[in-house]
């Protein structure tokens, strides 16, 4: 799964590296979690806030994550992948290695050499009246990097295939062959300590290292 990403950058980087027409008006995101308002690009040079957590009723249970391998048929997601494709700019995500439910787990920082941006393949439903819309991140297989700490990944999009991610025209068989596992060679995966733990931090703290406290990881 992904259930927390970093967007450290500023607007202008972020504007630069989508082609966007104006830069976003951000802070610098650190632990960015699900239900909180994520920056995203829904179309060619334009950007907008979602809710992490898609929804296509009020009443519905939100989802983080979409399955690549069934996202263009479950009914969950079929509608929003065939008309409302996003990419979701990041610089970074964590996972967490070890069972669920154990005290100490160790987190890791994935991200690109030099902390450089991506952009994630999402997609997302309309808000109902002042509400915002509401989004999910697709997942997909690991790469071998990945395989190590956890049994799935985002989707992370080539740049050269940004347009056609966010074109409505191109094809499902299309569309699905840019959903494999991202190369790991271009990746590092670096441990962090707890303070990624808690949802409430969303400060620089996230990204330094575990310290070593009686012959334990913290």
């Amino acid at each position: 799964m992904c259930g927390r990403v970093t967007l450290t950058k500023s607007g202008e980087e972020v504007a630069e590296a989508f082609g966007l027409d104006e830069a976003p008006e951000i802070q610098p995101r650190y632990n960015i979690a699900p239900s909180q308002p994520v920056l995203v690009v829904p179309r060619p040079r334009v950007s907008a806030f979602l809710q992490w957590g898609l929804r296509s009723l009020p009443e519905d249970k939100p989802l983080i994550n979409a399955r690549a391998e069934t996202v263009s048929t479950r009914g969950a997601f079929k509608a929003a992948f065939a008309a409302r494709r996003c990419l979701v700019p990041a610089d970074g995500f964590y996972e967490w290695q070890g069972p669920k439910g154990t005290k100490f787990r160790q987190a890791f920082h994935l991200r690109m050499h030099e902390m450089g941006l991506f952009g994630l393949a999402g997609i997302w439903e309309p808000g109902m009246g002042e509400e915002l819309g509401t989004l999910a991140i697709l997942t997909t297989a690991p790469n071998e990097l990945l395989a190590t700490i956890h049994d799935r990944m985002p989707v992370i999009l080539k740049p050269a295939d940004y347009g056609s991610w966010l074109d409505p025209r191109t094809e499902a068989a299309s569309l699905r062959s840019l959903l494999g596992p991202y190369p790991a060679e271009a990746m590092v995966a670096v441990p962090v300590g707890e303070a990624v733990h808690s949802a409430r931090r969303d400060d620089p703290s996230c990204l330094l290292p575990p310290t070593a406290v009686q012959g334990r990881l913290i």
